[in-house]
Order: C-alpha cells, then sequence, then structure tokens
C-alpha cells in the first residue's frame, strides 16, 4: 500500500512516504487499470457540517438554518474507499446517502487561522459520502451513533491538489448523487451557507486540523434510502465520481470469514 500520482496518461507514479511536502518519486509506474485504489487519505478526524444547504434544511424539516456552522465528527473507522461496501447495519431500515465535497487539510494544519489564511491550509478536495442511519439521527438526539459506523465515510477516489490548473473554483463546483442511475441529489457548493474559508477557520478556532483532516461541507436537498445491492455514485463537477456499493452488514462479514 503507498501513494501515487495519477498522470494525464492514465498512469499511477509511485511515490515515496507520505503526500505532505516535497513529492518524492520512486521510479515505479502502474497503469490505472492494475491499480486498487483505496480511501486517498486516512484522516485522524472527518470534522463535518450539517444544514450546510438551505433546501436541505426545508426537506429534513428539523427547524431554522443554524446561525453558526453546525458540526459533528466521524471516527476514522468510519472511512472506506472507492468501490468498497457501504454495509448496512443489522435492523436497520433507513440508511441514506448524503453527497458532499470534502477538503483535505495539508501540511501546516490548521488551528485558529481566520477565513483568509484558512485556503493556505487545504492540500486538495475528493468526494465524500455522509452515510447516515436517519431513524437514529432522529431518535438519538446527537448524531455519533447514526453517522459512526464502520463504513459510513467513503471518500475518493483521488485528491485533486490543483484546482486552478483545471479552471476549478471550489467556491461553484456542481455536487450530484444517483442511486443505481437515478439522480438523487444535485447541487452547487455556491449554494453553501457557510463556505469552506469560513468553515476551516471556525472549526479551527475549536479544534487543531491536522495534516489529512477531512472537512466534509455539507449536503445538498435530495437525500434518500439505500438499499443492498445497490450502488451509489457521488460526483463532483471536474473532479471525478466515486462508486460504492451497498451490502447488508451481515453479508460482508460472512463473506469475509469465508476467505
Amino acid at each position: 500500500m503507498s501513494f501515487g500520482v495519477l498522470d494525464g496518461d492514465g498512469q499511477v507514479a509511485q511515490i515515496e512516504g507520505h503526500p505532505f511536502g516535497q513529492i518524492a518519486f520512486t521510479g515505479q509506474r502502474f497503469p490505472q487499470a492494475d491499480v486498487r485504489l483505496l480511501s486517498p487519505i486516512l484522516p485522524s478526524k472527518v470534522v463535518c457540517v450539517g444544514k450546510n444547504y438551505a433546501e436541505h434544511v426545508k426537506e429534513m424539516n428539523t427547524g431554522d438554518a443554524p446561525k453558526e456552522p453546525l458540526l459533528f465528527l466521524k471516527p476514522s473507522t468510519a472511512v472506506i474507499g472507492p468501490g468498497d461496501a457501504i454495509r448496512i447495519p443489522a435492523g436497520s431500515t433507513n440508511v441514506q446517502h448524503e453527497a458532499e465535497l470534502a477538503v483535505v487539510i495539508g501540511a501546516r494544519g490548521a488551528r485558529n487561522v481566520t477565513p483568509e489564511q484558512a485556503l493556505g491550509s487545504v492540500f486538495g478536495y475528493t468526494m465524500a459520502n455522509d452515510v447516515t442511519e436517519r431513524d437514529m439521527q432522529r431518535s438519538d438526539g446527537q448524531w455519533t451513533r447514526a453517522k459512526g459506523f464502520d463504513s459510513f465515510c467513503p471518500l475518493g477516489p483521488w485528491i485533486e491538489t490543483d484546482l486552478g490548473s483545471l479552471g476549478l473554483d471550489p467556491s461553484d463546483l456542481e455536487v450530484s448523487c444517483t442511486v443505481d442511475g437515478e439522480r438523487r441529489q444535485h447541487g452547487r457548493t455556491s449554494q453553501l451557507l457557510f463556505g469552506i474559508p469560513t468553515l476551516i477557520s471556525y472549526i479551527s478556532q475549536i479544534m487543531t486540523l491536522l495534516p489529512g483532516d477531512v472537512v466534509l461541507t455539507g449536503t445538498p436537498s435530495g437525500v434518500g434510502p439505500l438499499r443492498a445491492g445497490q450502488r451509489v455514485e457521488v460526483s463532483i463537477e471536474g473532479l471525478g465520481t466515486l462508486d460504492n456499493v451497498v451490502a447488508d452488514a451481515d453479508a460482508v462479514s460472512t463473506a469475509g470469514g469465508a476467505r
């Protein structure tokens, strides 16, 4: 398992060590088709933002939009990569998808940064699915259990570190989600109630964001249920698509034990 850089020729160039700082290549190159992509980063924490699109606030019917960013955490054990299975917990009947733009923090981290300084802490951007057990979210009154199950934070398939070279602005990117090819969610990051610089600054006043930590920026309206056997895709304009299957947790555990 190692990090690599995907070039325009569909080749993955292996790098030494971690991608932060000066990158040194090993000289090894592999066709992308021969490489299994894992989650592009394993963060110490995933900091998530709830109710950050006005239309999503309306569809949830849980009160007014927050006056300040509404934060919650996902554990690192929730993170999975592209192609991995989102596992529906035993007895659950209301697991839902939430497509989001994810911000990956870079080598300098972020502690007590201003909004003007915040983007200097960003390493890059990727796709995320803030998978949620909706019934538990409503019944518990806080969101740790509903958001924290293993496999409830798909990330990937890669981190784009230079949006400018692609002519892309992270403050106005299309975010969408399809389930078995049917589009469920569609929005733009320009509709965020709290933009990326504000979010990073706000979070950094509360907790230090370490290199590799991930900030999920919120989901547009259209969230909906997932069932075992379905395929869910989160796409961000110009960045790519994160593709995951859905499976019952018991079935995944049985398959794993049979290897």
